[in-house]
């Protein structure tokens, strides 16, 4: 267990650390884009916008997989990247399929692989849902102004 945990928390802290560039690149553009388009608000600016951040949270989602993946190959556990990049979707989706396993000496490594799964899918799922409550916020703020000018 100790060396499973060894293995794991490094690629752990490495994925948190990615993710958390990956937010604030993506809030960065976010907020020059939202204020970059004030003046000119449009449902499309708005469907873009959100895209882009749906895309960056899912591309960190996918990279951070592939990471994982790639510590398996490292332990010599599959003998194809493919192989190891869907046993660990498998992991970091928290599905549990259960038709790939990994040699009881790493099997320790999968749930240690969906715990870091649910938070980052928590994490984006929360950078979505701020970015939709912020485009609800701004489309409130300019019906307002419509109505009362």
């Amino acid at each position: 267990m100790l060396l499973n945990l060894l293995a794991g928390l490094p690629v752990m802290l490495f994925c948190l650390l990615m993710q958390a560039v990956f937010i604030t690149i993506c809030l960065r553009y976010y907020v020059h884009f939202r204020h970059a388009q004030s003046a000119h608000e449009s449902q499309w600016l708005n469907i873009l916008l959100l895209s882009m951040v749906m895309l960056l949270m899912s591309l960190s989602n996918f990279v951070q997989i592939a990471i994982w993946a790639t510590l398996f190959m490292l332990l010599d556990e599959f003998d194809e990247f493919l192989t190891a990049l869907y046993h660990s979707a498998v992991n970091f989706a928290t599905l549990g399929y259960g038709d790939i396993v990994m040699s009881s000496r790493w099997r320790l490594l999968g749930p240690l692989e969906a715990a870091n799964g649910i938070l980052m899918f928590g994490v984006s799922t929360s950078v979505m849902t701020a970015a939709v409550m912020d485009v609800i916020k701004h489309s409130m703020d300019r019906l307002k102004q419509r109505e009362h000018p």
